[in-house]
């Protein structure tokens, strides 16, 4: 059986959303801001980007086995190591780099908070998928899609048939 999911608040989906975005926008403006090459604004872009498609991954994986949505053993375990390794390659990072602590602190919050918001996102979206209300004709249009097409005549190939009469 399927668990009942509730829709999420409009005030959850909106703090949600602007954890995303706040997250994301101060880790980039304080890579742009910073004292460092090219190739390590890179890094810590791509650091970024990894981490976010590792936290939606994970907290997909989690929930599809929470709804017994079959999800292979070796797909839950490389989400898992995706993450830790995303938010590894964080912390390796920012140990070996020549930044303040503070700005060093910065990048951590900053990170961490674009990652809850990513995760949280995924949920609204999620649930706000699960509860809305499936109409009559979306369900047939769905049906008409997934249905087998008959082939089509050829009108011209018809006309040779002989026909029997009498």
């Amino acid at each position: 059986m399927k668990p009942q999911v509730q829709p999420p608040s409009f005030a959850f989906v909106a703090v949600s959303w602007t954890a995303l975005l706040l997250g994301f926008a101060a880790y980039l403006i304080g890579v742009w801001n910073a004292n460092m090459q090219l190739n390590e604004r890179g890094y810590y872009f791509t650091v970024l980007v990894y981490g976010l498609f590792a936290a939606v991954s994970v907290q997909k994986s989690v929930r599809d086995r929470v709804e017994d949505v079959p999800v292979t053993g070796i797909y839950y375990g490389l989400c898992w190591l995706s993450a830790l390794l995303a938010v590894g390659l964080l912390c390796v990072g920012l140990y070996n780099a020549t930044l303040a602590q503070s700005e060093k602190g910065f990048f951590g919050m900053a990170y961490a908070l674009a990652l809850f918001g990513a995760i949280a996102v995924q949920k609204n979206t999620r649930d706000i998928t699960a509860t809305k209300p499936v109409t009559l004709e979306a369900r047939l249009a769905q049906l008409r899609e997934e249905a087998p097409k008959a082939p089509a005549l050829n009108p011209a190939a018809a006309s040779e048939t002989p026909v029997r009469r009498g």
